[in-house]
């Protein structure tokens, strides 16, 4: 959850973020003291396909107020839930014809934030699936909307090999022998396999991507719900098969156009 939090007075923000923070644990929050800062942060959050979800902002703050900006806000992201803070109890009839959420007075605590929560316009859809894998032409994959940075190019091979398998076990043998079908099984294939596969569970969980890559002695697969995919989400979108668009998947691996 995207949250942001605007009050130009530097104490009062602090308590604001703490309470915020202390309720909402997980949500990444973003301050700021001057209100302009907080529309030109917005319209920039904007170009980046995120969005706010929720903006608790002060009343009173000068050439800005409060008011104006949420009207600003709400102009760039519709669904913006916006939450009132202030210490002028006054200003409540103007703060609903925003509209708003709530309106709650200084100073404010976590369990004040947790009723405000109960009250937003806008459902606030969780995506806890940080991964992105793009099957569709070249195979990618993206982290927090980043390309991950594979180790090797075999790594990341690797890893569109078990994708392509949606989570079924694939034995080591069979994996090097689709990866490195122009070369003969060795011991020292087998150990630069396992240190490739050692280099790709470290980079995941640099990430702090624990749980996506599954090793069992022998067997290799990954956890499809650790993670969002085209290829998963294809049948779904115009219900046609995988097998109608052989040669779009994977295009930089040949063992790909043998996809079912």
């Amino acid at each position: 959850m995207n949250i942001l939090a605007v009050d130009d007075e530097r104490i009062q923000l602090e308590e604001l973020e703490e309470a915020i923070k202390e309720a909402i644990p997980d949500a990444q929050v973003v301050s700021f003291r001057k209100p302009k800062e907080a529309l030109e942060y917005a319209k920039q959050l904007r170009t980046t396909d995120n969005c706010i979800d929720l903006a608790f902002l002060d009343i009173e703050m000068g050439s800005l107020n409060g008011l104006e900006l949420a009207k600003e806000l709400k102009n760039i992201f519709d669904k913006t839930n916006v939450v009132f803070v202030t210490g002028y109890s006054h200003y409540a009839v103007d703060a609903f014809s925003v509209p708003a959420c709530d309106y709650i007075m200084k100073p404010v605590s976590k369990d004040v934030v947790l009723k405000a929560l109960e009250r937003l316009r806008n459902p606030i859809i969780k995506n806890d699936k940080r991964m992105r894998v793009q099957c569709l032409g070249n195979f990618d994959v993206f982290v927090d909307d980043k390309p991950l940075r594979f180790p090797r190019s075999k790594a990341k091979e690797i890893f569109a090999y078990l994708v392509s398998k949606n989570g079924a076990r694939c034995s080591n043998n069979e994996i090097i022998a689709v990866i490195w079908e122009d070369r003969n099984d060795s011991e020292s294939l087998k150990s630069q396999f396992r240190q490739i596969v050692a280099d790709l569970n470290n980079a995941l969980k640099t990430e702090g991507l624990h749980n996506v890559l599954i090793k069992e002695h022998g067997y290799l697969a990954v956890a499809p719900d650790k993670f969002s995919c085209d290829m998963y989400d294809f049948p779904k979108t115009d219900g046609s098969s995988i097998s109608n668009h052989k040669g779009k998947f994977m295009m930089q691996y040949s063992w790909a156009e043998f996809l079912p």
